[in-house]
């Protein structure tokens, strides 16, 4: 029996958030969010490609090659982006990185991923030290708005929840678990950038 759904590709590509590192259910927000999306009857290919502790530095360089190869021309492709978190923390510490570097790699992929796929953008979530990451988030929406990418801030949102923090906390200070993954999916799947993917 064919499959007469429609089918979408999805890139999400990222950092640990984005991988959902701390979530025993191996689902994260991305998984949850192409969960919801096939139960409205489309036929969703997920391809997670968060690597933790990256560097902006390091998806402007890695980034084409792997969603290029994930969504040939003839598919229904699209690429959502999540990054930033890792700049502001010890591994941006460790390589220098300073927000002015930060804009401008978000800048060079936005405008590249944008003349080839859809795309989103997605902010950070809080996660260290969060008067940066707020900066971070500010900056990168101004970069959104500038090339007309859509643009959803988590950051604020998952500040004012009891469920992502107290999870963090007792985790790792840093990664929720599965209920804190299912807020940030929450926000996400009800957000009108996400949800314009799947209209008829």
């Amino acid at each position: 029996m064919s499959d007469s759904r429609k089918e979408i590709r999805i890139c999400f590509i990222g950092e640990s958030f984005v991988n959902g590192t701390g979530d025993p259910e191996f689902l994260g927000w991305t998984g949850r969010v192409c969960r919801s999306a096939e139960s409205r009857g489309y036929a969703i290919t997920h391809y997670n490609l968060g690597v933790r502790a990256e560097t902006s530095r390091y998806l402007k360089k890695r980034w084409y090659s792997e969603v290029s190869y994930r969504l040939p021309r003839e598919s229904d492709g699209r690429v959502v982006f999540s990054f930033g978190a890792n700049d502001s923390g010890w591994a941006g510490k460790q390589q220098g990185i300073e927000l002015s570097e930060s804009i401008a790699n978000a800048r060079s992929i936005l405008s590249q991923a944008k003349q080839l796929y859809p795309i989103l953008m997605v902010s950070p979530p809080p996660c260290g030290d969060n008067q940066i990451l707020a900066n971070l988030s500010e900056e990168f929406a101004l970069v959104c708005n500038e090339l007309d990418v859509p643009y959803l801030d988590v950051f604020s949102s998952l500040l004012k929840s009891p469920i992502w923090l107290a999870e963090a906390k007792a985790n790792d200070g840093a990664h929720p678990k599965a209920d804190g993954y299912a807020e940030f999916a929450a926000i996400v799947q009800n957000w009108e950038g996400w949800l314009n993917w799947f209209t008829p």
